[in-house]
């Protein structure tokens, strides 16, 4: 008999807000259970403000309560309670770096799970950390920096928690050496299914892999166990280039330099003056940031300079790093909008076209311009273009597809990654299709 066969019918055969808050109120006391408007408009929030065809469609949701449990022990007891009471459960960490994946389509249940912070075990011989799902990465990332390690990976948002990342996010500082954050960066999960007797499961390897990246459509990640590595000598390199062109041929250099880059990122000077002001940063001029090893930056100087551009500063130190993390993949983008709101749009671009046919990629939208990355193997972007209307920006994929650049659209908010694999997982682990509903489909 299968798991989904035996598991025990929830109580409610309609969801059952007003009862839950009650049985929840009971469990946790009134301080951790919210239902004012406050909490529920900013459990309703991510960052779809970036798409304007997401916006165009808000409100997509909004629960009916939150819950923020202080303990891990807490969550299958909130997920007991839901599930008998039908009520669905959108799990979530700040939900930074999401286009409405986490946001409730379907009401009921936010499980804010960002008061989890605490880091259980760093083991560098066995170059792990194990921590639960709220703290934050940026966080993790300064401990583990002053223990002589570092992670494998962390994303560009500040504010992005450990559960957040893996079960929202998917790559970042450090995708260049370690791919995307399903691809060996996580190491074991603990998780909650959404069954009536809901217990923590201790997934490791493999069985792990499919609660990342797919929004808590399977189950919620209470507590991760990730890699690690010896911390590097960074060098956190800023140069100028009179024209983008340059600054972006220089990207793939930098990227097949050895040892590799733990972030490149390029943009062109209307981008650049977007961004926050820095002084090596200068007004009018393209931009290129690099987090390198130390051992390299004299390399790195001299591919700047052999390019015609200059270097503005050379910084170190953790704090630095994060700086330049936070000017890397969609966030330029949100600093363009931000100082044009209203007129902007965004395609996620791979590709080596990226760079060797830069000015016909940007001709495929009016006034594209685009947000360069060095990934995993080939070159990643963020192409920003003239928003006028739906059709026009979905228009323009299968140009950039005969360039040879693969697309990626943020406008939308369903799984889509694994989803076949997810599908017949959330089947066993989520029964009666609570956790995160809506995420099914075109």
């Amino acid at each position: 008999m299968s798991e989904t066969q035996t598991v025990t019918p929830p109580v409610a055969t309609a969801p059952d807000v007003g009862g839950l808050v009650e049985d929840l109120t009971a469990l946790l006391g009134p301080d951790l259970v919210l239902t004012d408007d406050r909490s529920l408009d900013k459990a309703s929030q991510d960052g779809s403000y970036l798409s304007p065809i997401l916006r165009a469609q808000w409100p997509i949701g909004r629960p009916e309560v939150v819950v923020r449990p202080t303990s891990v022990d807490q969550v299958p007891a909130v997920v007991r309670a839901a599930v008998r009471r039908g009520v669905p459960i959108t799990s979530r960490g700040k939900g930074t770096g999401n286009y409405g994946q986490v946001v409730p389509l379907h009401g009921g249940l936010v499980l804010d799970l960002t008061a989890l912070r605490g880091i259980d075990h760093v083991d560098p011989e066995a170059g792990t950390v194990t921590a639960e799902a709220g703290v934050r990465m940026m966080s993790l990332e300064k401990r583990l920096a002053r223990d002589g390690s570092q992670l494998w990976m962390y994303p560009s948002t500040v504010q992005s928690t450990l559960g957040g990342f893996l079960a929202g996010g998917s790559a970042g500082t450090g995708t260049i050496v370690h791919g995307r954050n399903h691809e060996g960066f996580v190491e074991a999960l603990d998780v909650v299914y959404a069954h009536p007797d809901a217990e923590i499961v201790h997934l490791e390897g493999d069985d792990a892999q499919p609660f990342v990246h797919t929004y808590g459509v399977a189950g919620i990640i209470v507590r991760a166990t990730v890699r690690i590595e010896p911390l590097q000598d960074w060098r956190c390199v800023y140069a100028s280039f009179d024209d983008h062109h340059d600054a972006f041929s220089v990207v793939p250099r930098i990227h097949r330099l050895d040892p590799a880059p733990r972030l490149c990122s390029a943009d062109g000077a209307h981008v650049a003056g977007c961004l926050p002001p820095d002084e090596a940063i200068p007004p009018g001029r393209a931009s290129l940031r690099a987090i390198v090893d130390a051992s390299v930056v004299d390399r790195v100087s001299a591919l700047v300079t052999e390019a015609g551009g200059v270097v503005e500063a050379v910084r170190s130190g953790v704090n630095e790093s994060i700086k330049v993390s936070t000017l890397s993949y969609n966030h330029p983008t949100h600093w363009l909008q931000k100082a044009e709101p209203d007129t902007w749009f965004h395609m996620e671009c791979q590709g080596d076209a990226l760079v060797e046919r830069l000015d016909e990629v940007e001709a495929v939208y009016p006034g594209g311009t685009l947000h360069l990355e060095a990934g995993h193997g080939r070159m990643f972007g963020m192409l920003n273009g003239h928003y006028t209307d739906p059709d026009a920006a979905y228009a323009g994929v299968p140009v950039l597809e005969e360039l040879g650049v693969t697309v990626h659209s943020p406008h939308q908010y369903r799984v889509d990654h694994g989803t076949e694999q997810v599908r017949a997982l959330a089947a066993r682990t989520d029964p009666y299709g609570l956790l995160n509903p809506g995420r099914w489909g075109a």
